[in-house]
């Protein structure tokens, strides 16, 4: 027989499979453990079912939310890189990143600089 916890969690993990048809079984399973990790410090096969199922069901609301701010229903791609049409200011507009510079004691502006970046 299968402990009501672990029932819970079959039952929200299928819901999460049904919000998120492009994903295979291990990427999913990967993206739980990360997720787990975060949350918990421990990895996926170190957690209790208790914390699986909390993992799951904030997931299962990520995604639940991400489906409901989509305008046509479609998933948004999170940490994918998105297209920016030709005429956005954004990307003019940021910073180049300037690496990090370590000066020695004694060192000023006139001297020799370690890039440590």
């Amino acid at each position: 027989m299968i402990p009501p916890t672990q029932r819970e969690a079959l039952s929200v993990l299928a819901e999460v499979v049904d919000l998120s048809p492009d994903i295979r079984l291990g990427q999913l399973f990967a993206h739980l453990g990360f997720l787990g990790e975060d949350r918990t410090g421990r990895s996926l096969g170190n957690i209790d079912d208790e914390e699986l199922l909390a993992v799951l069901y904030h997931h299962r609301g990520e995604l639940a939310a991400r489906l409901t701010s989509a305008p046509n229903g479609a998933l948004q791609p999170t940490g994918a890189a998105a297209s920016v049409p030709a005429s956005s200011k954004v990307a003019e507009a940021a910073p180049a990143a300037q690496p990090s510079v370590r000066r020695h004691e004694g060192e000023d502006d006139h001297t020799a600089a370690v890039p440590t970046g």
